[in-house]
């Protein structure tokens, strides 16, 4: 992605980056995609995994909080699959048309005179459609997604580990109340992980301490706080740990956040990087 230097203001102001989640953040729970990918994930499990269907929703609990997402579970405790099939299988049959444009949200947006970012655990398609469907394309400078974090070619397990080596059986993990065993690693960076949330930074040359982060997720927002950012917690009225702001709605930001409009004019602000069009962050 092509930037141009646009640093006309000598004077800065507090920030001059907003970092975006997008799933059940840019766009409500009650939409009833996450429902629908969570019931995905389990058909995959259960259709190309094997995984029995009465162990599926105990184990993605359990993956989920360990590992931050299903997937990044899966691929630590042995499955070997491949990325872009599974987020095929996964997003692709959601029912994107529960997603309605919001133009009040998108001159909301545009309003901000600020760097604004997607950062989400999800695959670029599954961003663009999304982002398509609520008519906010073009608000965004960029989108860190899975591709960006998770380079293909590390899209399933490498030839010198085993091929038939039976997974590790995390359930029984945590059955245990002495366990001694270690928790495997993941291949696969995503959030909540600090490390995760730190490389998006690097890679999109964006100061945590000049960054207002907004996520619906409380881990997400307490790694995010611990790695400097400002954290907004969305579809939240009370503030958890971690959460400098809590919005019960994105629609709420201004209400909110009201000095993110005292700035002045874009031409003019401290959007020191201006992409020359939206594109996933390589």
């Amino acid at each position: 992605m092509e930037y141009v230097d646009c640093y006309q203001q000598p004077q800065r102001t507090k920030y001059d980056c907003l970092l975006f989640d997008l799933d059940d953040t840019l766009y409500p729970l009650s939409s009833g995609l996450s429902e629908e990918c969570t019931k995905n994930i389990g058909d995959y499990m259960h259709e190309k995994l094997g995984i029995e269907e009465s162990k599926i929703p105990e184990m993605c609990n359990f993956l989920y909080k360990t590992y931050g997402t299903t997937m990044a579970g899966l691929r630590a405790i042995g499955y070997d699959f491949d990325y872009d099939e599974y987020h095929s299988f996964v997003h692709g049959r959601l029912p994107y048309e529960n997603l309605k444009p919001d133009p009040v949200l998108r001159n909301l947006l545009l309003s901000l005179p600020f760097r604004k970012v997607i950062f989400t655990n999800a695959d670029k398609i599954h961003a663009a459609k999304a982002l398509s469907r609520l008519g906010l394309e073009g608000c965004f400078e960029g989108i860190i997604c899975f591709e960006t974090l998770n380079p293909t070619h590390n899209n399933t397990i490498s030839d010198e580990d085993e091929p038939n080596t039976k997974p590790f059986d995390i359930v029984g993990h945590f059955s245990q109340t002495n366990s001694e065993s270690e928790l495997p690693k993941t291949p696969i960076v995503c959030k909540p992980s600090e490390a995760a949330i730190e490389h998006a930074l690097n890679i999109a040359d964006i100061n945590p301490q000049r960054t207002i982060f907004f996520d619906d997720s409380t881990r997400n927002i307490e790694s995010g706080k611990r790695v400097g950012l400002t954290t907004v917690l969305v579809g939240r009225s009370q503030r958890t740990k971690g959460a400098d702001y809590a919005l019960e709605s994105i629609h709420n930001i201004k209400e909110a956040l009201p000095e993110l409009w005292n700035a002045e004019k874009k031409s003019e602000q401290v959007v020191s990087k201006v992409a020359i069009e939206t594109s996933v962050i390589a």
